[in-house]
């Protein structure tokens, strides 16, 4: 459908600059700045500071009110870098572990391309959001006026993954993406000799019992068609080899696909804690925290995001009801706020996963996904 041009900017290099200098959520005052000043290059009408180091850029053509927001995150992971590419981080500790240096480089490529096309009727908004990786930056933009500011009628996102097909696209209605939240489980007992235990209240033998407990909720309280997964992956003690400690923090986090399952995990873990702590004399506390909440596409985007991916790439390439994954994503809450589509775009069977300190966005993608922004663009936002 879209005839957009795509100019020959080397988006390449621009990738690889950004992948040098990465900065983390919240800080990423120079990358906001590189963007600023790449959208106003092209002409673009270019908004800073939006919740904190968000940046929107705004093309309008024809007459309609209709807009759709487009966005990309743009922040970096605290992780070293292993790889000994000429593009490696500068910064040690700092790294774009996660694609975002791509995720920013393609849909500026869109602008550019929009910015010279005539293609759509209505506006598009290219957001740039801060901290995902924390899950504080699609709330800090919105509570800054994202939407207020920046009226649209839909907002859609992607990102790479890699085990899929490079090039190619998976997607699904509803949710696409489970909730997250983290728990701290504090078990004060009182410490002894490890040859008299009857003296002590073992806080290891509670924990035990705690993490197998914790299992329950998986296998005998949530409906068994309804996915969710309860995992401890700290265990920390203060003892020694011959000392029943007087303390043990267990840690871990939660994830599912319902937001009613969010809410049956929190419940019955705190009962359980408590009663079994209770049952030995032990003092057990429980911090839950919810980090992330389901992310559901709409169906109406979802049918506009797999049709503009199709065209792109063909429809053999375009998983249009693939399995949900079981990672979680902030873009999430700007779904809570209004209709839209996330979906995944193919690293490569072979890339490195996410969050590996050998993992690299795959260039190849950058026009791949820049075609698909442009080709949704002009079927969200149709010339009548």
């Amino acid at each position: 459908m879209t005839s957009a041009q795509f100019p020959q900017r080397d988006w390449t290099e621009w990738r690889r600059a950004m992948h040098r200098q990465p900065e983390l959520g919240f800080s990423e005052h120079l990358t906001a700045k590189n963007i600023a000043d790449c959208l106003q290059s092209m002409g673009v009408e270019t908004h800073t500071g939006i919740g904190g180091t968000g940046v929107v850029g705004i093309i309008t053509r024809g007459q309609s009110s209709r807009a759709i927001g487009l966005r990309a995150d743009i922040d970096a992971l605290p992780i070293q870098e292993h790889n000994q590419f000429a593009h490696r981080s500068e910064h040690d500790g700092k790294f774009h572990g996660c694609g975002h240096d791509g995720h920013t480089t393609m849909l500026l490529h869109a602008a550019e391309a929009l910015s010279n096309s005539d293609t759509f009727d209505g506006t598009v908004y290219f957001i740039f959001q801060p901290n995902e990786e924390n899950g504080l930056g699609a709330l800090a933009m919105m509570k800054d006026g994202l939407f207020e500011k920046f009226k649209m009628d839909a907002v859609y996102g992607l990102h790479n993954m890699p085990g899929i097909p490079a090039g190619s696209f998976a997607v699904r209605e509803g949710p696409m993406m489970t909730f997250e939240d983290n728990f701290v489980i504090t078990i004060n007992g009182r410490g002894g000799h490890a040859s008299m235990p009857n003296r002590a209240i073992d806080p290891v033998l509670i924990a035990a019992e705690i993490i197998q407990a914790l299992q329950s909720i998986i296998s005998r309280s949530l409906d068994p068609m309804h996915a969710g997964v309860v995992s401890v992956t700290e265990i920390l003690t203060d003892g020694a080899r011959n000392v029943i400690p007087s303390k043990v923090v267990l840690k871990g986090d939660t994830r599912g696909l319902r937001d009613d399952t969010q809410v049956l995990i929190e419940a019955r873990m705190r009962q359980l804690v408590v009663n079994i702590g209770a049952a030995h004399g032990a003092d057990v506390t429980l911090a839950y925290t919810h980090e992330f909440v389901v992310l559901n596409n709409s169906v109406d985007e979802t049918g506009i995001a797999a049709d503009a991916a199709t065209a792109v790439v063909g429809e053999a390439l375009v998983d249009a009801d693939c399995e949900p994954a079981a990672c979680s994503e902030d873009f999430a809450q700007m779904l809570r706020v209004k209709p839209g589509c996330y979906l995944l775009l193919g690293n490569g069977i072979d890339s490195q996963s996410l969050h590996n300190p050998h993992y690299d966005f795959n260039d190849e993608l950058i026009s791949v996904g820049a075609r698909y922004w442009a080709e949704l663009a002009a079927r969200a936002l149709p010339k009548l």
